[in-house]
Parts: structure tokens; sequence; C-alpha cells
């Protein structure tokens, strides 16, 4: 039965990664925020499809902790699953990616319209130069910032390497940092085409703030909190 959720799931989005894909190319000329929102309705349909189809659902722990202004929300990456959905549970948000991703096509191609700020992670510190440059950019326009500290997805119950571009980015712009954590890994496993029912909590961590602080230990201090709450989590 879950392979047969997962293959329906799989051709339905497909269908509206093609359909989406060339409608954003028609947002060419709409302001940021407006063509983010058409753009992302995707998000917001394949999260319902994968809650009617594969029945993943999920619920959102902390969201008092959410604020009014532009924050750098760094999250835990387990999952294909986060990538979509957490930009349907906050404002307008530029997503840090590899530049390679642009060059996918379908997918790339509406994600080049979506403001995202696109790097090299190959490039060594000329990255983090990439990702101060873009991400002040953003964060002026209004724009929150995604990142996934661990870069990869790492499988359930296991911690990847935090690399530094979200703190350098929060220091260097003196912009808070939301940490999140969630276990989306146990119900869409990374790299796996099977998906099963379940329900993914989502905990939003209070503000941290980067003021005074380097880069390197405000990275261990948004590790802490989201390792911390990883192991409070329910599972799925």
């Amino acid at each position: 039965m879950n392979f047969l959720r997962s293959s329906l799931f799989a051709i339905v989005q497909s269908f509206l990664t093609i359909v989406f894909s060339l409608l954003a190319l028609l947002t060419f000329p709409v302001k940021p925020f407006a063509r983010y929102r058409i753009i992302f309705l995707w998000n917001h349909i394949v999260v319902r499809l994968a809650r009617l189809i594969c029945g993943i659902r999920y619920e959102i722990k902390g969201l008092e902790n959410l604020p009014d202004h532009p924050v750098i929300v760094m999250a835990k990456h387990q999952s294909a699953w986060e990538t979509i959905a957490l930009p349907t549970l906050f404002p307008p948000m530029s997503i840090v990616i590899k530049k390679e991703l642009l060059m996918i096509p379908f997918f790339g191609w509406g994600m080049r319209m979506a403001s995202p700020i696109a790097i090299d992670r190959k490039a060594g510190k000329e990255a983090l130069k990439q990702i101060v440059a873009q991400g002040k950019a953003r964060i002026a326009e209004g724009f929150w910032v995604l990142i996934f500290p661990e870069g990869t997805r790492v499988k359930a119950g296991e911690v990847g390497r935090y690399g530094i571009g979200g703190a350098w980015l929060a220091t260097h712009t003196k912009t808070p940092v939301l940490p999140v954590a969630h276990n989306a890994g146990e119900v869409w496993p990374r790299n796996s085409f099977l998906k099963r029912p379940g329900t993914v909590t989502v905990s939003i961590g209070p503000v941290i703030s980067s003021e005074g602080k380097k880069a390197d230990a405000l990275n261990e201090e948004v590790k802490h909190w989201i390792e911390s709450e990883m192991k409070q989590l329910p599972h799925a």
C-alpha cells in the first residue's frame, strides 16, 4: 500500500512541478513578494497531497516564538518534507540552496524565480561572502532566510556537521536566529521513494540573538538547542 501511495504521490508531484515551473516563468514582471506567494502555492498543494495520499500530517510546537521581523531560520535536515513544508509555515523566505539546483529542469526554473540565495558550496570562504551579500539584500527586502546548516539530509537519529553559513550570515547582518527541530525523516526518509503515514512534529525554538557573538559560538548554540530538542520529540 505504501508503494502505491508513494507512486501516486510522485506522479502528481511531478506534474505539479512542471505546471508551476512554467507558471513561475510568467511571474517575472511581478514584485518579489507576490511572485513568491504564487510560486509557493506549489508547496501548499504538495503538503496537502502528502497528507491526503501518503497520510503525512504535522503538528507545530512553539508558535508563540515567532517574531514579527525577519530572522534566519536554521532547521534540522532529514527529509525532502521540510524543504517543502517549512516555507508554508513562515512568512516569505529566501532559501539558501546550492546553485547547481537552479540548473535542474522545471524545478530549478521555478526556484530561480523565488528569490533564493544560491551559493557555490565548494567555494570555501567565497561561499560565505556570497551568503552575506545575497542574504543582506534579501533581509533588506523583508524576506526571512531559511538555511539547513547540516547542508545535506541526515538519517533520522543522526547528527550531521553544522556548517557555519547560517551563523555567519546572522552575525554579519546582526539578524537573530530561529532554530527549528522536526522528525520528518521518520515518515519521509532521506533519499527514499517510499513514504509512510505518520505525524511530523515541528518544534520552533525561542529566538537566539546574534548580537556580540562569534559565528562559531552562535552555531554551537543553535546546534545545541536543535539536537537537544530532537531528543524530546515524539516518534512520528
